[in-house]
């Protein structure tokens, strides 16, 4: 028994990957995961986040950008690209800080990622 469709079936099933919730998704792991979790549990660093999370937010708007997946990566590229040219690279993935502590005094593109990454959250763009 054969099947005369079989030739025109798809390769692979595998949903296309988007670039940018892709990104969104590295910087989560990178920072999101370990900052956000730490900002929940101090309102202080909870309040840092939502100031960087506006700040965001208002040079997206400045800059034409919708806030959306493609808006925030493209933010969060450019900030990664900046860190990196300055010698701050972003933590690999389960690198970043712990304690809240830590992340009151984390660096100003540290936490502009983290706020990235609460605004993807929120907006359920991952």
């Amino acid at each position: 028994m054969t099947n005369e469709f079989l030739a025109f079936a798809p390769i692979s099933a595998a949903p296309a990957v988007d670039p940018a919730r892709a990104l969104l998704d590295e910087m989560m792991a990178r920072v999101g995961v370990d900052g956000l979790a730490a900002a929940f549990g101090d309102a202080g660093l909870l309040a840092q986040v939502d100031q960087h999370a506006a700040a965001v937010r208002d040079a997206l708007h400045g800059a034409g950008r919708a806030v959306d997946a493609e808006g925030l990566a493209a933010y969060a590229k450019s900030i990664v690209a900046a860190a990196a040219r300055m010698g701050r690279p972003v933590p690999e993935p389960g690198q970043a800080y712990l304690s809240g502590s830590a992340w009151l005094t984390a660096e100003w593109h540290l936490m502009r990622l983290v706020a990235v990454c609460l605004i993807a959250e929120s907006g359920d763009l991952l």
